[in-house]
Parts: C-alpha cells; structure tokens; sequence
C-alpha cells in the first residue's frame, strides 16, 4: 500500500485509519448491544470498502497535489 494514502485526513486520522477503527464489532457497556457492522449477507463487503477508501484517497491526493498554489 503506497504511503500517500495516509495522507488523505479526516481530522488529525488517515481515511483508512479511521475505517478500521469505526469498522469493528463492539459491545456497548451499559446495554450490552452488540454492534456488528459486517453483512453476512456480502461477505465481501470490506474488502470493497477498503479498497474504494484507499482510491478515493490516492486520487484525492492527487488532485490536491496538482491545484495551483495561491499566492
């Protein structure tokens, strides 16, 4: 995985940082909810997901990269 797709943030994370944090099954303390965010039904939904994150974030990148400075 390139290095650049780190760069694109949301806030002070990377895109893909803050997927794999959001993207996990968590037990809520108080009500003992499980949240599950993976789709029995689309096994390969991650794995798409990720990928569409890590483009979306290198062509970003890019376009940001390749605007005019503004001086």
């Amino acid at each position: 995985m390139p290095p650049k797709v780190f760069e694109y943030r949301l806030g002070n994370r990377s895109a893909l940082d803050w997927i794999s944090d959001r993207y996990q099954v968590k037990i809520d303390k108080r009500s003992q909810i499980e949240n599950d965010p993976n789709r029995l039904d689309d096994e390969q939904y991650i794995v798409r997901l990720i990928g569409q994150v890590i483009t979306v974030s290198l062509e970003t990148v890019d376009i940001v990269n390749g605007l005019p400075s503004l001086d």
